[in-house]
């Protein structure tokens, strides 16, 4: 069997990555649409992990402004124009396809920002993994007023974090 590995996903992705999203984030839901949305505005961001001939997780990734975070199931209608890093809105896997996969997304996500000239990472850690996330380069960034009200929708312990691609 080959090794899981990352593709870009398709719309006839959506189905599983709706279904892996509901089992991951039973309490953080979105619709189908919203996720189809970001396909259509920036396929380069979204991928799936691949392992044998099913579907075990997928990224979606974006072009967003930085310490803003998009609303959880909402449409974007579009990115901006100035974008300050590609925001990476969600990475989940299945947990038997766990370890070090990650790492690979993240990899080629950082690629694909430096390719555009976007020259950080940002995202939310839920679900206290925030250590993963500094382990993959991300630092806690503190945050203002407004987006401490925007984290409380992702959950108790949810953190912004951003990773600075200039640096080594």
């Amino acid at each position: 069997m080959s090794k899981p590995h990352w593709r870009p996903a398709h719309p006839s992705d959506l189905p599983a990555i709706s279904a892996i999203a509901a089992r991951i984030h039973p309490d953080l839901p979105e619709r189908p649409e919203v996720f189809a949305e970001k396909m259509r505005l920036y396929p380069d961001g979204c991928r799936v992990l691949v392992a044998g001939d099913e579907i075990a997780g997928y990224g979606l990734a974006h072009p967003w402004k930085q310490h803003q975070i998009p609303p959880l199931d909402r449409f974007l209608e579009r990115l901006p124009q100035d974008a300050g890093c590609l925001y990476v809105h969600d990475i989940a896997v299945l947990p038997d396809r766990r370890g070090g996969i990650a790492r690979a997304y993240i990899a080629g996500i950082a690629e694909l920002a430096r390719a555009s000239g976007i020259a950080a990472l940002a995202l939310v850690s839920v679900y206290a993994t925030r250590p993963l996330w500094e382990h993959l380069g991300f630092r806690p960034v503190t945050a203002d007023a407004a987006l401490r009200a925007k984290l409380a929708s992702y959950g108790e312990g949810a953190t912004y974090m951003r990773h600075d691609l200039t640096a080594a």
